[in-house]
């Protein structure tokens, strides 16, 4: 048990500074993009705008929480349901912000796999998601 216990706490220490530095790097990222920039990107296309919001929420990465809040402006601010939705699910499940530390802790080959899954999937949840609303 103390020996699991100290290897468990030396994966920690090399870890951590590289989540500081993760932690950090998505800060500045969400602090650093102005508000209507994603108003002003979206088209308004049916099959362009899920791919930039996949894209762009794969690159900001943030929290469950934040997500909705984010949605709920986009949806506000005139960025169709499709792209809301595609942006908010990649924000939480694809992380290439996210990857080094993910790389480090599960290895290189799954982390590419999880993520690259997690965007094919959340662009195909996003129109799934819009058509079942459109129906209700």
């Amino acid at each position: 048990m103390r020996k699991a216990f100290k290897k468990t706490l030396n994966n920690f220490k090399q870890i951590l500074p590289v989540i500081i530095g993760v932690f950090l790097l998505m800060s500045f990222v969400v602090s650093v993009i102005p508000e209507k920039f994603y108003s002003n990107i979206f088209s308004g296309n049916k099959f362009i705008d899920p791919l930039l919001g996949a894209l762009l929420g794969s690159v900001s990465g943030g929290s469950p929480i934040t997500s909705y809040i984010l949605a709920g402006e986009f949806l506000a601010q005139g960025v169709s349901k499709l792209a809301a939705t595609a942006f908010i699910l990649t924000w939480v499940t694809v992380g290439l912000i996210q990857l080094p530390v993910e790389s480090l802790v599960f290895g290189k080959k799954f982390a590419i796999a999880r993520n690259v899954a997690s965007f094919v999937t959340a662009i195909v949840i996003a129109v799934l998601t819009v058509a079942t609303l459109s129906l209700i």
